[in-house]
């Protein structure tokens, strides 16, 4: 269902591929960014970008779940960090690295940005996933 490709004329990435390919006619799921707020929406992780990086982490799989989908299934994502550290973007995409997104691994672009929608965000991750088809339930055969 899922072709992941890393091209062997570029530099090959450490934890990710370059492209990711899906056959037409896929359900695909096109997430809004994955911010770190909790239920009551209140900031969690305030000027820590890894524990708001978990958060999102958390967040996503919960927006993946909401579509029928999961880490596993994710194509590609968008990682925004307010940082021009590269070893602030390099702790955040550790928790990326971690979560089992990059297990397939998907197609992604790391960012540092000036600053994010929330007051205090420090992490922002978009996803396009592919929503695998439910499989019928096995019919009991005495039924």
């Amino acid at each position: 269902m899922i072709q992941r490709v890393t091209t062997p004329a570029l530099f090959p990435p450490p934890t990710y591929s370059h492209a990711s390919v899906v056959e037409a006619g896929t359900k695909l799921a096109f997430l809004a960014g994955s911010v770190p707020l909790d239920a009551e929406g209140k900031l969690v992780g305030e000027g820590d970008p890894v524990r708001q990086a978990e958060q999102v982490i958390a967040n996503l799989e919960e927006q993946l779940r909401a579509v029928g989908s999961d880490l596993a299934h994710v194509l590609s994502t968008d990682v925004y960090v307010v940082s021009s550290e590269t070893s602030v973007l390099s702790a955040v995409w550790e928790v990326v690295e971690a979560s089992g997104l990059s297990t397939g691994p998907h197609s992604s672009t790391l960012i540092g940005v000036a600053c994010l929608g929330y007051s205090g965000q420090l992490v922002e991750i978009t996803a396009t996933a592919v929503v695998p088809e439910a499989t019928a339930p096995e019919q009991d055969p005495r039924s």
